[in-house]
């Protein structure tokens, strides 16, 4: 029989019905609460050292960020945004120097950023992708591919933007609007934890959900067959 993989997203259950929120609580075939026991012992164990601080901090922050607590669950409310809340991280853990990696196409925001944590007493590295200028047909490119064909055009370098900031060695780098892909890479090569402030989503103003709460309506076309690549 075919083993069944983990489907949290397709649980039917009410959230505060379901197992991984009450000891009793309802599951799923494949649910990895219960189904998975032998995993969930093994990661608890990598719960130590930095690592053990470091999702103590993480779970303490995700408490922070929420207002109305003392009035009860139904009356919370979220009171932070994610810049106030990775710059009251850094500062949880100690962090004196950031990693700040971030696309040519914001370049505004990153000024911004840098300046906000500069502001707060961090030390920072910035790297913007188009670093170390290697071109596009070092990697096989083709002119057709480019973004504007006929033109010189520099890859969007991760591996170098990771290889920089290891080399200063900062101690949490902070992502902002790299392409898919691209911040793939960054996180494999970099050293230091990563975090992301904003991920790129050029039709949508890198605001990547707004597909979604459009998809019944302006992106319904996401629902049908896949187009062919381009």
């Amino acid at each position: 029989m075919k083993e069944l993989h983990a489907m949290c997203a397709r649980c039917p259950h009410e959230t505060m019905e379901r197992l991984c929120r009450k000891k009793d609580g309802k599951d799923l075939p494949a649910c990895p609460t219960s189904h998975k026991t032998e995993l969930l012992k093994k990661s608890l164990d990598e719960y130590q050292g930095d690592v053990l601080e470091f999702a103590k901090q993480a779970s303490i922050q995700e408490g922070s960020g929420y207002g109305n607590k003392e009035l009860g669950y139904e009356h919370i409310r979220a009171i932070k945004t994610r810049i106030e809340e990775t710059i009251e991280f850094a500062e949880r853990m100690g962090y004196k120097r950031l990693g700040l990696v971030f696309c040519t196409g914001l370049q505004e925001e990153a000024r911004i950023v840098e300046r906000l944590f500069t502001g707060k007493g961090f030390d920072m590295v910035s790297v913007i992708c188009k670093a170390g200028r290697v071109p596009k047909e070092t990697i096989g490119i083709r002119d057709d591919e480019k973004v504007a064909p006929g033109t010189e055009e520099s890859i969007c370098n991760p591996v170098f933007q990771a290889f920089v900031l290891n080399d200063a060695e900062t101690e949490f780098n902070i992502m902002l609007g790299l392409c898919v892909g691209h911040d793939s890479l960054f996180m494999r090569y970099s050293d230091a934890p990563c975090t992301v402030l904003a991920v790129k989503d050029r039709v949508t103003g890198h605001n990547p959900l707004a597909a979604l709460y459009t998809l019944n309506s302006y992106y319904r076309a996401l629902k049908g067959k896949p187009s062919s690549l381009k």
